[in-house]
């Protein structure tokens, strides 16, 4: 299913300017991808759903106020990153991946949308020295991985809904993966929003960074 209407379905007080730009994401995509595959070909048909959808799944638990400054870690063609920026227009976000030719989609993404709070690089971000409200990933690493590389990466005065934190969108059990780990966290069912069945396993995982 190709369709935008899916994003409409869950999100139906969009502008008319974020219509315009979640339409035109298939066509921007599919161009990129045919040169750099950055969305597996085999589900492009479901790219609404899977990649943009999934995205915006974060934007069920937070609304980003506006200043707010978002670090998207691992964020490969630009995921949740892109949409999250189409749907919070008044937020930043910065989107840095370790692989050049995937911020190179990216930015040519930014570009043919006019993302202005789009800012991209090709960094780890351990190498990064600014701090965030938060920090957003989709499924990079084990959380006991991920979070050293970011701990540091915080603000610790936060003007959110959340206390700044990560919010890191992966699928299963995590049971095993989250215990022991110092930190409070929350997990929250994407099924709870979205009755399709590729939401069936799929979760939020927040973790507060914030002391």
């Amino acid at each position: 299913m190709v369709s935008v209407d899916i994003i409409y379905k869950y999100f139906p007080n969009l502008t008319a300017d974020q219509k315009n730009k979640f339409e035109q994401l298939y066509a921007i995509y599919k161009e990129w991808n045919d040169q750099i595959n950055v969305v597996s070909r085999k589900d492009f048909e479901f790219f609404y759903e899977r990649h943009v959808l999934h995205s915006l799944g974060i934007a069920k638990l937070i609304n980003f106020q506006p200043g707010t400054d978002v670090l998207d870690v691992g964020t490969g063609g630009g995921f949740p990153g892109i949409p999250l920026a189409i749907l919070f227009p008044e937020s930043n976000f910065f989107l840095v991946d370790s692989i050049g030719k995937k911020i190179k989609v990216v930015n040519g993404v930014k570009e043919a949308l006019g993302l202005d709070n789009v800012h991209a690089g090709q960094k780890r971000a351990e190498e990064l020295q600014q701090e965030f409200d938060f920090v957003v990933s989709r499924a990079v690493t084990q959380m006991s991985k991920f979070i050293p590389w970011v701990k540091d990466k915080f603000k610790q005065k936060g003007k959110n809904g959340y206390p700044n934190g990560i919010f890191y969108l992966k699928g299963g059990n995590l049971t095993e993966e989250l215990k022991g780990l110092p930190y409070y966290i929350e997990q929250t069912e994407l099924s709870d929003y979205f009755e399709e069945a590729f939401f069936e396993t799929k979760k939020v995982v927040y973790v507060r960074m914030a002391k």
